[in-house]
């Protein structure tokens, strides 16, 4: 059967997805792009559905087919590629982390975000905690993350429930007043913090805070990108250990 109306209910749905009230109330999000989606599906991810167009049908037979208009519907990507996933949001609680974890504390740019989980997956911070961030199950963030977001698990709450979540774990946070962190030696065990683009950690975070950090940069920068830093110092607390 081919789904050629936009009137479709599946296809209704699918398309609501793009927005974060719908895959609130529905408890799934989009994953696009054919290998995005077989990497999703090879992740163990609780895949929903799979709607593409025919010319996909022999990689996922077991799909809903659409038209190539019905698909260009739903798709958020500017070239879509037929291919699009609908996947259940895991949901692992608030519980202290096993093992060195991330805290975002209130970053609001989803390609920051995405890029972020990307290399948090590819350095090994397998738990990140979230206070006040844009949704990482949105499809720019997906998209960013690369398949980095099947890979790690996210924990939301409030500032209080997330700091008490991690009584005892010392918290570091990137901060241009810290110490270099090239010299830096970190505890076995720990929590990097990266704040917002443009305001930085929260007052509440950063009293929290056991150690502050800073990458050196010449002064004719006056900062780095959230993703940028994140990723740097996620690789230098690692080597420095």
């Amino acid at each position: 059967m081919l789904i050629t109306s936009k009137s479709n209910p599946l296809i209704k749905t699918v398309s609501s997805l793009a927005d974060k009230k719908f895959r609130r109330k529905t408890g799934v999000y989009l994953v696009e792009g054919v290998k995005s989606v077989k990497e999703c599906i090879a992740s163990g991810c609780d895949v929903r559905t799979v709607v593409c167009t025919e010319d996909h049908a022999p990689s996922f037979p077991e799909a809903t087919f659409v038209s190539d208009s019905v698909f260009s519907s739903i798709s958020c990507e500017k070239t879509p590629q037929g291919v699009i996933a609908v996947v259940k949001i895991p949901d692992y609680g608030l519980k202290p982390p096993s093992g060195n974890c991330l805290l975002l504390d209130c970053l609001q740019d989803p390609g920051n975000l995405g890029t972020v989980l990307r290399t948090a997956n590819a350095a090994g911070y397998t738990e990140i905690y979230m206070i006040n961030c844009t949704d990482p199950y949105s499809p720019k963030a997906v998209r960013a993350s690369m398949s980095g977001i099947f890979f790690v698990k996210l924990y939301f709450g409030t500032r209080e429930a997330v700091l008490s979540a991690l009584d005892g774990v010392p918290i570091i946070c990137a901060d241009m007043e810290g110490e270099n962190i090239f010299g830096f030696v970190p505890p076995d065990k720990f929590c990097l913090c990266i704040g917002n683009e443009g305001g930085g950690i929260s007052a509440e975070v950063m009293e929290r805070s056991t150690h502050t950090v800073k990458i050196p940069m010449r002064e004719t920068c006056e900062s780095l990108n959230a993703a940028v830093s994140a990723g740097i110092a996620m690789y230098a607390l690692k080597n420095n250990k």
